[in-house]
C-alpha cells in the first residue's frame, strides 16, 4: 500500500556493488522545488520467524554481530538473496538451516523497513507454530559466525521482558516479540500469509 507522491529520481548513481547490498547517490526532485542528493542502501530485504512451541516458547539465537562488536539474541531470519524464492519459502528454509525445525503452521506477523532513512530493506516476520523437528536443507554448511551460534527457547512472556530489560535489540526480534505477543494477548487479525 504505497500513497502517491511527488518525489522524482532525477538520477540515481551507483557508488558501491557489493554481495549483500548496494549503495547508490539519488538526485531527488522535492515538491516544493529544488532538489536534494540522498544516499541510499538497496538491499533484497530479510525474512524473520517467532518459532513458538507447544508450550509457549520461543526460539531464539545468539549470534556474533560484527558490525555492532557483539552478541545478539536474534530470531531465526535470514536474507531473501535467493532468486525467485518466496519469502515463506525463504522462512521455512532459515527455520531448518538455523533451529532444524519446521513448522505445521505459517502466519505473516509483520512486515517493517529496518532503516528507511537510508536503507530499502523490508524484513517479513512470520509466525510458526506446530513445530517439529527437521534437517538442515541439503548441501547447507554452517560456517562463519553460524559455526559459534547457541539456540535457546524461553516463554514467550520471558523473551519479551528481555526486550523492555534491553537484552534483546536486535530490531527484527524486537519487532516480532512484540507482535507475537499482543497477537497472543489479543488476537489481532494477521494478513494472509503471502502478504507483503
Amino acid at each position: 500500500m504505497s500513497e502517491p507522491h511527488d518525489y522524482r529520481v532525477l538520477d540515481s548513481e551507483t557508488v558501491f556493488e557489493g554481495r549483500v547490498f548496494s549503495l547508490h547517490r539519488d538526485t531527488v526532485a522535492m515538491p516544493g522545488g529544488g532538489d536534494s542528493v540522498r544516499e541510499v542502501v538497496r538491499h533484497p530485504g530479510a525474512v524473520a520467524v517467532v518459532a513458538l512451541d507447544d508450550d509457549d516458547r520461543v526460539v531464539l539465537l545468539r549470534q556474533y554481530r560484527h558490525p555492532v562488536g557483539r552478541y545478539l539474541w536474534e530470531l531465526p531470519a535470514g536474507l531473501r538473496d535467493a532468486d525467485g524464492e518466496p519469502p515463506l519459502d525463504t522462512a521455512k528454509r532459515e527455520l531448518a538451516e538455523e533451529a532444524q525445525l519446521a513448522a505445521g503452521r505459517w502466519s505473516l506477523l509483520t512486515t517493517h523497513f529496518s532503516s528507511p532513512g537510508f536503507c530499502d530493506e523490508m524484513v517479513l516476520v512470520y509466525l510458526a507454530e506446530d513445530l517439529s523437528d527437521a534437517d538442515r536443507p541439503e548441501g547447507f554448511v554452517v560456517e562463519h559466525e553460524e559455526a559459534d551460534m547457541t539456540l535457546d527457547r524461553l516463554p514467550l512472556s520471558d523473551a519479551v521482558q528481555r526486550v523492555f530489560d534491553g537484552d534483546i535489540r536486535n530490531a527484527s526480534a524486537v519487532v516480532g516479540l512484540l507482535a507475537a505477543a499482543q497477537y497472543r494477548a489479543a488476537g489481532a487479525r494477521l494478513r494472509p500469509v503471502d502478504a507483503d
